[in-house]
């Protein structure tokens, strides 16, 4: 086998800079959905997240200290979603920003006749097109213990989202995959789960994610690790186009 750059870089990478083991296994201690997987598989995530955190800054904002416990259950979490798939995924960004709590930026939007308007939203979290992701780290830790929750997870699958263009629920796909098919099964999903909505129903996935599209394919990211048997009940056909989209089959694995 003749010298690859990227597996030399790769190799030094983890050999300079590994994860310390005890801070390692209290992270994997707190996410329940990092319960089902088995060693191996948690050793590849910890690789990952070591050249994760080579790759990207961590900041903390409005007084935030940023710890390496924090970026390690942050690198954790983000890297689930990549797990067999590559670092490239995460590419286009290098500033992740994390503020104590929810914070509150400024929008702008345009209505229906051309007047532009700024208002003021609180947030959880926050990913820019070609530009930094916001975490609140109050909200990081509400999430991972098997709610559905997973602020992470979510801004970091707006991120994918992004990889080829705007975000709106259709991110890249791997060959042979459908396109169509795709489009399809997120419509009907979609549509059924804001008119439960629209009709004040219950639901089993956060209704937030009937907010557009876009919302819909993050939220259901997060919950497909989170809460794997629950989208697989709710929407069997979403939950398979995840399943190769991620190359992941969390409702398979053995139950925490």
């Amino acid at each position: 086998m003749g010298f690859s750059f990227e597996r030399w870089r790769r190799q030094r990478i983890l050999a300079k800079a590994p994860i310390d083991r005890d801070l390692w296994q209290g992270v994997v201690a707190r996410h329940v959905f990092l319960w089902r997987l088995d060693d191996g598989d948690r050793e590849r995530l910890r690789e990952l997240a070591t050249l994760f955190l080579h790759d990207k800054v961590l900041t903390g904002a409005g007084g935030q200290p940023v710890t390496q416990r924090m970026r390690v259950d942050i690198a954790a979490q983000a890297c689930m979603l990549i797990l067999n798939l590559e670092l490239r995924y995460y590419r286009g960004f290098r500033e992740i920003i994390v503020y104590p709590g929810q914070f509150v930026p400024q929008v702008e939007y345009i209505d229906e006749a051309g007047v532009v308007h700024v208002r003021r939203e609180i947030r959880s979290g926050e990913s820019w097109q070609r530009g930094p992701l916001v975490l609140s780290w109050e909200d990081i830790q509400s999430g991972g213990q098997g709610t559905g929750y997973n602020v992470v997870m979510h801004e970091f699958a707006h991120k994918i989202d992004m990889l080829n263009g705007a975000a709106d629920g259709f991110p890249p796909l791997h060959g042979g995959m459908d396109r169509a098919l795709w489009a399809q099964v997120f419509a009907a999903a979609f549509d059924d789960l804001r008119a439960r909505v629209d009709s004040g129903a219950d639901t089993a996935i956060d209704p937030y994610a009937a907010e557009s599209p876009a919302e819909f394919f993050a939220v259901l990211s997060e919950a497909f690790f989170e809460l794997p048997d629950v989208v697989r009940s709710a929407y069997p056909d979403a939950y398979r186009q995840l399943a190769r989209f991620y190359r992941q089959d969390p409702a398979a694995q053995a139950a925490p």
